[in-house]
């Protein structure tokens, strides 16, 4: 899959500040405007600028607030399901709200909150300025609006006696529990935080002795109640250490997902969230009732690696049929089985598939072990690679032409979908034919989506690389501006540029994320 948002799409994120659109708003701005401290809605959203933020403030004890840039195309989709948000908050009643900062025309509040990229969203709780918490939530409505809720009121249940309780874990096919002795101790504010921040999991917390006894426990303990798999699994609070809140809300994450999890569009969250380093994919054909069959093994063999290996379904002629690209695979592949090291995106398959479950299990402590060598993809070369102004490199090809040591070769890194890549094509065809008839220099591209390379791990597009002539095979990244006048003068000064500008200041767009087979988030 990845599984790792990577290949469901760029993931809805910051845009870097672009300077020259920057210094147009501000050109634009009305200057005879005179702005008071009142304050102006604009589809249940609180409209705040430097005159009335303090007023914002004091008037609502819970305020989120988007910093935005009129230009921004992440912060345009945003809008709809912020004012989403802000309407549904509103009818409810509820002490949050919603409201928003052009920053390119407050550049004082941007200043002040430290404002670098668009959307930037901060939680101002009972006027303090000094100290707004980042948000963390979904950027849709139903995630914006889970988020306020769990700091506009308690982020769990209180629990008094069994019945209560019991209707309680039957309420959901998840809930969480922390038993504590002392509900206003560390630990159970440490707990309260952690279910501040998980608001797609329910929380309860439970004090009362008879609890404690009802469910075998003695000491603190927060407690996963599930209707499947194992029905209950204790984390004990370590007394001296107290509950550490990420190695808690890494368990819970863990813990929560079925032992096989089959890929859906609503479970890739949950799939990609955990964390979990493995992932181990059977790839089969649900329509074929012999396929099916071969989930007992893979059942049979996930049991030993919870929190290690996530095992996953991908139904090769449903939703995982997207990914298959990533895989350099069909649906006539399946049934077949990979292995996936999150971290880098390196893939590992069996020599020949063999779906028992002491097989699969042989196999993934082997790769963990490190002696399985991982599956590169690569794509042929195309006849005329090299008669173009841009050399294409494929993963068979790049080793010889990158690291020929008597030419400095110049890297484009791109997936044909991203618009990043699409949008800087030209400005690297222009280079390539100023620089054809140098014999020292190259200017290539590859196709990172349908070739890969072992020691070098591409994580967004476009991604461009130098490799300098002679020895030692170095390799330095470019991150300045993406137009032929700069590029040229970092190929004349062998790999650098004589004032390179920090990477939060360089102009255009920030790379898409991923290794993405096709761009299916809302992202660009």
């Amino acid at each position: 899959l990845v599984l790792s948002l990577a290949w469901l799409g760029p993931a809805l994120g910051g845009e870097d500040k672009d300077e020259e659109v920057i210094e147009e708003e501000e050109k634009e701005k009305k200057k005879d405007e005179v702005l008071t401290d009142e304050i102006k809605e604009e589809d249940n959203v609180l409209v705040l600028h430097e005159h009335n933020f303090a007023r914002a403030l004091s008037e609502h004890q819970l305020l989120l607030v988007e910093f935005y840039a009129p230009w921004c195309g992440h912060c345009q989709r945003l809008a709809p399901a912020f004012a989403q948000a802000a309407a549904e908050l509103r009818n409810e009643s509820s002490p949050a709200r919603l409201g928003k900062v052009d920053a390119t025309a407050q550049t004082a509040l941007a200043t002040e909150f430290g404002i670098t990229s668009y959307p930037t969203l901060k939680l101002f709780r009972d006027g303090n300025r000094t100290h707004p918490l980042a948000y963390t939530g979904r950027l849709d409505s139903q995630g914006i609006v889970l988020w306020m809720q769990r700091r506009a009121g308690p982020s769990a249940t209180l629990l008094e006696d069994t019945d209560t309780i019991a209707d309680f874990i039957n309420s959901k096919d998840l809930v969480v529990i922390g038993f504590f002795k002392d509900l206003r101790g560390e630990a159970a504010q440490a707990f309260f935080d952690v279910a501040a921040e998980m608001v797609d999991m329910t929380f309860g917390a439970a004090e009362a002795a008879e609890l404690f006894q009802a469910y075998g426990l003695s000491a603190d303990t927060v407690c996963l109640f599930k209707k499947f798999d194992e029905k209950q699994t204790n984390f004990p609070v370590d007394p001296a250490r107290g509950l550490d809140t990420a190695e808690l809300t890494r368990l819970l994450r863990v813990h929560s997902l079925q032992l096989v999890m089959e890929f859906t569009n609503e479970t890739s969250n949950q799939i990609f969230s955990a964390k979990i380093p493995h992932h181990m994919l059977l790839f089969l054909n649900k329509s074929s009732s012999e396929q099916l069959s071969l989930q007992d093994g893979f059942r049979a063999a996930a049991g030993g690696f919870r929190g290690e290996v996530l095992f996953v379904v991908v139904d090769v002629t449903g939703h995982g049929a997207d990914v298959l690209p990533f895989f350099g695979m069909t649906a006539a592949d399946a049934p077949t089985l990979r292995l996936v090291r999150m971290e880098n995106n390196r893939k590992y398959q069996m020599e020949q598939d063999d779906f028992s479950d002491s097989a699969i299990r042989t196999f993934i402590r082997a790769v963990l072990d490190g002696k399985v060598k991982p599956r590169l993809l690569s794509a042929e070369p195309p006849e005329d690679w090299d008669t173009r102004p841009v050399k294409v490199l494929v993963g068979k090809t790049f080793e010889q032409v990158a690291f020929d040591e008597t030419k400095n070769v110049f890297v484009k890194f791109y997936a044909p979908w991203c618009p990043h890549c699409q949008a800087m094509a030209a400005a690297w065809e222009e280079l390539a034919e100023r620089y054809k008839d140098r014999e020292d220099i190259v200017i290539a591209e590859m196709d990172s989506t349908a070739n890969e390379l072992e020691n070098i791990t591409i994580h967004g597009y476009p991604t461009l690389h130098y490799f300098p002539a002679g020895p030692g095979r170095k390799m330095v990244e470019y991150k300045s501006s993406r137009d032929v006048e700069t590029f040229s003068k970092f190929l004349e000064n062998g790999g650098t540029l004589p004032e390179e500008p920090p990477v939060s200041e360089v102009r255009g767009q920030p790379p898409c994320p991923g290794l993405s087979p096709a761009p299916a988030g809302p992202g660009e």
